[in-house]
């Protein structure tokens, strides 16, 4: 707690110079993850202050995101540099509803779009950047996002590569592309609510194929295949949403085999697999009829918009670049300016890196937490699948009464009943302190005796 700021150098109101002094310490090191700060007047005598210019200090220190208060404890450095929480829905306190990543301060996301906007600007300018670019991205922009894939997808080639405004924009494109209304798309039984979205706007229909802990079954897939004859298969394979299941190479080959001997077309998403590098995309084994794809809102942020899709030859290429014009033209410039600077310098797999580490300490925070109960993980997993106890159909709502929110299974099913199971996203907490908070009213609502009822 010996931490003394730096104010006199600073301008502003004192409150704000004494909370833009702790950013600036945390940026250089001085401050670290979880470091406990001096108590308020400790602080107040030391600059020679009043305790309410401290006190408000700390409050807007909370709500940048950069400390956090601990009952019973004091104030420390923020585990992450955390979303401000002002914009939840009614009566949501902690929303683990979100599967995004969390932003730990090793990430230093906040400098690093400021150090890499001033490369930019030095560079080129950044109101070149303002104008209309190639659609799916400039040579430059594919070359470099190819070569950083093809550690992973060695066929990665930037004239079979196409960067998107996000993930659900391959979806809705690929959807578009390869079916018509009415026709098949396979997937697993569980499956991202943005394809069952996409799907629905462009009347195509969705058929679920039968998974175990361990992914979707070849033997179910093989004969799928043959009774709809789909127009494509849609999988995730790698820390499968939600259930974060991942296929092993065995079913890999085995599925690949499927979409090969069946005729039909792969539709790979890839939103995880820079969180799990040891798992082959199923494109290596067969690229000549997979579309992968590849986002950075799981990795890095959501809101970047910078998505890549590898297609199957250059022709489909160019074909979902015009496909991408004519929908929402290009990818948000300045943002694709941005990640390749980060991709070319090394700093996004540094970013991935921290993220990643931060999922792992969120996972084994919920598995001391939830032991006894039954769920599946996977250790850089952003979330989990959490089985809720038999004849307590009211758990979900129990949860929102108590202000968390959290993906009940029917979110995910494409056909069928739907498990009794909800998908808990770690990521979502704005730090570990708000996920421990948000872990003991889940466990509280799990131990509910079942014939508790709420009196309204």
């Amino acid at each position: 707690m010996d931490w003394t700021p730096t104010i006199s150098e600073l301008s502003g109101p004192r409150y704000q110079r004494i909370v833009d002094a702790m950013e600036a310490d945390i940026a250089a090191g001085r401050l670290v993850r979880g470091q406990q700060l001096p108590t308020q007047r400790a602080l107040a005598k030391t600059l020679g202050v009043d305790l309410t210019t401290v006190t408000r200090a700390y409050t807007e220190a909370r709500r940048r995101g950069i400390m956090e208060a601990r009952v019973g404890q004091g104030s420390f450095v923020s585990e992450t540099s955390a979303r401000r929480s002002v914009d939840l829905p009614h009566p949501v306190a902690i929303d683990l509803s979100m599967n995004v990543p969390p932003h730990p301060l090793e990430a230093q996301l906040d400098e690093r779009i400021i150090a890499g906007m001033d490369f930019i600007r030095a560079q080129s300018g950044l109101t070149a950047y303002l104008n209309y670019q190639p659609p799916g991205g400039s040579a430059h922009e594919r070359e470099v996002a190819a070569r950083w894939m093809r550690s992973r997808v060695p066929h990665a080639q930037a004239d079979r590569l196409v960067i998107f405004p996000g993930a659900q924009t391959i979806l809705f494109n690929l959807l578009a592309h390869l079916a018509r209304p009415g026709d098949i798309v396979l997937t697993e039984a569980l499956t991202f609510p943005g394809i069952k979205a996409a799907a629905v706007q462009l009347g195509i229909k969705l058929v679920g194929v039968a998974m175990d802990d361990c992914g979707i079954l070849p033997d179910a897939l093989a004969k799928a295949c043959r009774a709809h004859r789909p127009k494509a298969v849609y999988l995730i394979p790698t820390l499968h949403n939600p259930t974060t299941a991942t296929l092993s190479p065995e079913r890999r080959r085995a599925i690949a085999k499927i979409i090969r001997d069946t005729d039909t077309i792969l539709i790979e998403d890839d939103a995880y697999g820079l969180l799990d590098r040891s798992a082959s995309p199923i494109a290596n084994l067969i690229p000549e009829r997979t579309y992968l794809a590849t986002t950075l809102s799981k990795c890095i942020a959501p809101a970047l918009r910078v998505a890549y899709l590898v297609t199957p030859d250059g022709d489909t290429q160019r074909q979902m670049r015009t496909s991408l014009q004519a929908t929402v033209q290009m990818p948000a410039p300045l943002m694709v300016a941005l990640v390749t600077h980060w991709i070319e310098s090394g700093i996004a797999d540094r970013i991935i890196t921290a993220i990643r580490s931060e999922a792992v300490g969120r996972q084994q925070l919920a598995q001391r937490t939830l032991k006894g109960f039954q769920f599946q993980a996977k250790p850089a997993a952003h979330h989990l699948w959490l089985r809720l106890p038999e004849g307590r159909p009211d758990v979900a709502a129990h949860l929102l009464r108590n202000g968390l929110a959290v993906v009940a299974g029917d979110a995910f099913t494409v056909d069928g009943t739907p498990p009794h199971a909800a998908r808990v996203s770690l990521g979502a907490a704005r730090n570990r302190s708000e996920l421990t908070e948000a872990l003991r009213i889940l466990v509280g609502a799990l131990h509910k005796p079942a014939d508790i009822r709420q009196i309204v």
